[in-house]
């Protein structure tokens, strides 16, 4: 992932060596340069014979891997020709730490461990050993009252210097190394830091014996200046004899080790969800800062493996882990983007914000989250969010037409449809998965296969009321230009006219104060779809998908967009020839055709079926004349079921619609048909839910009448 680096990989066997919090083992499994300073540091342990004891001190930050480097140098020593290996006491004080006094742990760790090598000395030495760990200890009665009998009935109190001088004589007699390896000293408390240390400060000369100690010095220093009043830096000097700053990893090494855990985790995450330059800029200028020891990538590396499988394939991968990075190392930024969406997002579910919001409360927002980052990182954090959020940077950001198009069909951050999956970590309920979105498009090839698709995603709604299709056909526009096969255009279109007057959702677009309709998509995605083709090949389709549909409101509907570009109709949108999608032949051929068929349709009485029907009407008025509409009208009327269905239909209209304009039925009086309508819903035979439709159109009449 790390364009210009050396490649790297790791065995199959080692790939989950960092999954869990464990320091490793092996040096063959290094990756940050500790395994040649291990072996050399355990070569000095065993030439080493010191004779008043030694206390040798690594020193390295936490996270940065103290405890691999212990057990590489336990590895290298294990290596060793018997004769060579000293006597290894591994005492953890960590392990104890709140539940007893460190000193008698300590030293019934080492009592253990020397009984058990040196037998031969009897149960004397021990007792010895833990006759001295009673007179040291700083808690008292901490011993079980059998042990502390034991002791004294086995040897009798002495002085704690003689004590020691036995002791201290029996180690050196054996004339053999002993190395005391005490780690995770940074994780205890101040009080039992203080402890430890004089613990040690009392056995520290001891004969042949080599204590390595593995700490933060930081750490300890403030802990030792907390409880003992004193510079801890001297006080360290008084016992560390030799100390070694553990080699940092550079930058290079991290960096590598961090990618090949992202090769793992990103396996399996479509090619367009990650850009390589796009991820190397948010990666060395953002992300990075962050990446400074190996628990650092630990923490990272986990928090993906758990969180990005559920979202995969519907985030953008480098969009994700750097949202994850701010998650992660800066919760309380993280939490004011998720609660602040709009501030921080584009798209059309807050198109409006900006206008709302005042821009220097804006900025004023976003100086405010700026200013709680540390100064350290502040630059690191700024960067990785002027990235993911190009709003957050620059409020009055210029956009591309295709801009928004783009960012939503890579599915980042920064769209507003796509937000919540990065924060909810899984697709919301209703939603298109990219992968669902990909089976749809394979079906475009077959105009009744990807039709009938529609109609069952229009059957489908989500728990906000949304039906299915409506968020299908949203994001459909962000895959006409470049994903969907030129060849499957035609197919694509001939589905629109077949079907598209069953996609749309009248009561929805009535009820909605932001919603544009279905059918404003569908002519959206026609429009685009037929920008795909040649020019002088448009007016030869149309009029072939137009012939073979049978969506008459959904033909009319577009038949009126196109012209409407032309300066025609009632939405008049002209535009220059250049830009018109077909030209003045190709519309006037399209416009009779369409006229034939709502001809066809009144005929066929499918056409108070159609929705919007009297946009419809309006329009069979424009190309032909409104004698032959109202004659229509008036054998309609003829039938009460058929006026019934009429009236439901015109219902449905948006409420600035007149529900009999003036221009229809110029020869017979609205209020005719009102009182046609009030006798109908006296009548018992009729259904209730006719009865109040026809209820409501009187109400909704004689509302318009006043």
């Amino acid at each position: 992932m790390f364009e210009g680096q050396d490649s790297f990989s790791l065995e199959p066997d080692t790939l989950n060596i960092l999954s869990a919090d464990k320091p490793l083992s092996d040096p063959k499994d290094d990756k940050l340069g500790y395994a040649p300073f291990a072996k050399n540091l355990a070569e000095s342990i065993c030439k080493m014979s010191p004779p008043d004891g030694l206390v040798i001190a690594v020193y390295a930050p936490w996270g940065l891997g103290k405890s691999t480097l212990l057990n590489f140098i336990i590895h290298y020593l294990k290596q060793k020709p018997e004769q060579e290996q000293p006597i290894i006491v591994q005492y953890n004080p960590w392990w104890f730490s709140g539940q007893e006094d460190l000193t008698k742990s300590f030293f019934e760790q080492l009592s253990g461990v020397l009984y058990e090598k040196w037998q031969s000395l009897g149960r004397k030495f021990k007792n010895q050993i833990e006759s001295f760990a009673e007179r040291v200890s700083t808690v008292p009665g901490l011993w079980t009252k059998g042990f502390a009998a034991t002791v004294k009935t086995v040897i009798s109190p002495k002085d704690i210097h003689k004590l020691k001088q036995e002791i201290e004589e029996t180690l050196k007699k054996q004339q053999k190394r002993i190395l005391v390896v005490i780690d995770d000293i940074d994780r205890l408390t101040a009080e039992e830091i203080r402890q430890l240390f004089r613990v040690i400060k009392a056995v520290a000369n001891f004969p042949n014996v080599v204590y390595l100690l593995l700490f933060d010095k930081e750490v300890v220093i403030k802990a030792l200046e907390e409880i003992q009043k004193i510079n801890g830096e001297v006080y360290l000097e008084k016992i560390v004899q030799v100390s070694f700053e553990l080699p940092l990893p550079d930058r290079i090494q991290l960096s590598r080790l961090f990618d090949s855990q992202l090769n793992k985790i990103i396996s399996g995450t479509p090619e367009e969800l990650f850009d390589q330059k796009y991820w190397l800029e948010i990666y060395w200028q953002g992300i990075e800062h962050f990446i400074t020891t190996p628990r650092s990538i630990l923490r990272l590396a986990n928090t993906l493996m758990v969180t990005y499988p559920g979202v995969k394939g519907e985030v953008n991968f480098v969009d994700f882990v750097a949202i994850e990075t701010i998650r992660l190392f800066y919760p309380t930024v993280y939490n004011i983007i998720r609660n602040n969406p709009e501030l921080f997002t584009f798209g059309v579910r807050f198109l409006t914000v900006p206008r709302i919001i005042d821009e220097e409360k804006i900025k004023e927002f976003h100086n405010t989250w700026i200013n709680q980052i540390n100064e350290r990182d502040r630059n690191a954090v700024k960067f990785i969010l002027t990235k993911i959020f190009p709003k957050s940077g620059n409020i009055n950001i210029t956009l591309g037409d295709n801009y928004f198009q783009n960012k939503r069909r890579y599915l980042h951050i920064c769209s507003a449809d796509v937000f919540p999956v990065y924060f909810r970590l899984a697709i919301p309920e209703g939603n298109i998965s990219i992968s669902e979105m990909q089976a749809i498009l394979a079906l475009a090839n077959n105009c009744q296969a990807f039709g009938a698709k529609l109609v069952e995603l229009s059957a489908q709604m989500r728990p906000d009321g949304i039906s299915r299709i409506n968020v299908f056909l949203d994001r459909l526009r962000d895959y006409v230009d470049k994903d969907i096969p030129l060849n499957d255009v035609e197919p694509i279109l001939q589905a629109f006219f077949e079907v598209g007057d069953q996609l749309w959702d009248i009561e929805y677009e009535n009820n909605s104060f932001v919603s544009i309709g279905n059918e404003y998509e569908i002519e959206l995605l026609i429009n685009q779809l037929l920008q795909r083709i040649e020019k002088s090949e448009r007016g030869q389709i149309l009029k072939k998908v137009i012939f073979n549909g049978h969506a008459i409101a959904t033909i009319v509907h577009q038949v009126v967009s196109l012209g409407s570009q032309h300066g025609k109709y009632e939405y008049r949108r002209d535009k220059p020839e250049a830009q018109r999608v077909v030209n003045t032949q190709q519309l006037e051929e399209i416009e009779k055709l369409a006229l034939d068929k709502v001809r066809n349709a009144a005929q066929q009485e499918s056409l108070l079926k159609a929705p919007k029907l009297l946009h419809i009407l309006a329009f069979w008025r424009d190309l032909a004349n409104v004698e032959e509409v109202n004659q229509w009208i008036k054998e309609i009327l003829k039938e009460d079921q058929k006026l019934i269905c009429l009236l439901e239909n015109f219902l449905t209209i948006a409420q600035n619609d007149m529900i009999f304009p003036q221009w229809l039925l110029s020869d017979l009086s609205a209020d005719e048909v009102i009182a046609r309508v009030q006798d109908l819903t006296e009548q018992s035979r009729l259904a209730e839910n006719l009865k109040i439709s026809l209820n409501k159109f009187i109400t909704k009449y004689k509302m318009m009448q006043e």
